[in-house]
């Protein structure tokens, strides 16, 4: 890898300060929380990067796809702007397609962020 990220890692800070992906990610055991961290820091170091580490799910929304212990999957859903890889929603995926709450929360979460 190159020694400078192409994109800044950032977390959303919700209205009320809170920074949902941080938070997720301290609940998770260190090995989960290891995986899902390489995996954002290939995407920060070489993006864009395409399947099977970033999959693009709609304009401004792409998801890291990270392989967990155990056969299990997670996925964070970030937006790029400006040189910003913005940090939106995070969890463990338990079925072949993303819930419809997680994508719905990622999308608002996209359209506060780029709107800000």
């Amino acid at each position: 890898m190159d020694n400078e990220p192409i994109l800044r890692v950032v977390f959303l800070r919700t209205e009320l300060g809170r920074e949902p992906v941080r938070e997720w990610l301290k609940d998770l055991d260190q090995d989960d929380r290891k995986v899902i961290g390489e995996d954002i820091k290939l995407v920060q170091f070489r993006w864009p990067l395409g399947m099977p580490w970033v999959g693009k799910l709609e304009p401004d929304l792409w998801e890291v796809r990270s392989r967990l212990k155990g056969g299990r999957s997670a996925r964070v859903f970030f937006t790029v702007q400006d040189g910003e890889m913005a940090l939106l929603h995070g969890f463990i995926k338990k079925s072949q397609k993303a819930p419809a709450h997680d994508l719905e929360l990622a999308r608002q979460r996209r359209n506060l962020w780029l709107n800000r």
